[in-house]
């Protein structure tokens, strides 16, 4: 997993993933337009790496700001590497295809590069995205997901999407897809909540010795959600080594934390809808 001059990383299948990305998550307090703007002035500062997920329920507006900047020539849709996820309600295995349909169709894309499973937790099948009970508990379902990824390998196999991986896998979960019989594809990527608060240090090196690359989702600190996160807990933009270090080299704080992951061998996502930290951000490279 070498980095070459135009910042990509090879993966275990050949392919290339940029190694700084975009993500495109928004709390529901952020209109869908907003993201939108957000991805195009992404792909005008340089980005061509689009992180997003079926999850996210703004597929729609990430697709058509993509295909706008294909229009209008600032790219090409190869040069472009999205990131689509298998949301939980999807797992199992008869489901997959039916899912990537509807990001497929909401992209209006004919395939997507990098497709993998969101999380290894399953949810109950059907319209909501977090099914609970009478009592508010989530309701989970038993999946196989060693027959989840058979059929993430048959999407593979179909041309719908380049590569395959995980996200939110542990070592144990990504062991039992690696000794799977039969594996026919590893996975790429497992992609995880990782920043010098929670560096994944384990599974990092995991990761590498099975060649598959970590991708850091919160690169800049926990997403500060009030129903997960204590609002007391330090902020990690505020840290004074990081600062200490951001003053020395004369650089942002959150660039001191995203060359912290790249200098590791970790693809790193970066998030913003201003268009001063999507710039900032970028200059990490």
């Amino acid at each position: 997993m070498e980095f070459c001059k135009d910042t990509s990383m090879e993966m275990n299948d050949g392919y290339r993933i940029p190694v700084v990305g975009f993500g495109t998550y928004a709390p529901d307090t952020v209109p869908k337009s907003k993201c939108e703007e957000a991805v195009k002035v992404a792909i005008e500062v340089g980005y061509r790496h689009i992180d997003g997920a079926y999850l996210y329920e703004n597929e729609e507006e990430v697709g058509r700001a993509i295909r706008e900047k294909i229009a209008d020539g600032t790219v090409k849709r190869e040069d472009i590497f999205y990131t689509g996820k298998l949301w939980s309600t999807f797992n199992a295995p008869e489901m997959v295809p039916s899912a990537l349909e509807k990001s497929l169709k909401s992209l209006q894309f004919d395939y997507i590069d990098l497709y993998i499973i969101h999380t290894p937790l399953s949810l109950k099948p059907g319209d909501d995205l977090f099914p609970v009970d009478g009592n508010g508990k989530l309701i989970f379902d038993n999946v196989d997901l060693c027959a989840t990824w058979e059929a993430m390998e048959a999407c593979k196999d179909a041309g719908l999407v380049k590569s395959i991986g995980v996200s939110n896998f542990n070592r144990r979960q990504l062991e039992m897809i690696l000794n799977k019989p039969g594996l026919k594809y590893k996975p790429v990527c497992n992609q995880v909540e990782c920043h010098p608060y929670l560096n994944q240090r384990k599974l990092l090196e995991f990761c590498k010795s099975k060649n598959i690359v970590l991708v850091a989702f919160s690169a800049l600190g926990s997403h500060r959600d009030e129903r997960w996160v204590d609002q007391s807990t330090p902020l990690l933009l505020e840290d004074p080594i990081l600062n200490a270090l951001a003053k020395k080299y004369n650089r942002s704080p959150a660039l001191v934390a995203l060359r912290y992951q790249l200098q590791r061998g970790v693809v790193v996502l970066a998030k913003s809808f201003t268009r001063e930290y999507i710039e900032d951000n970028f200059k990490v490279k």
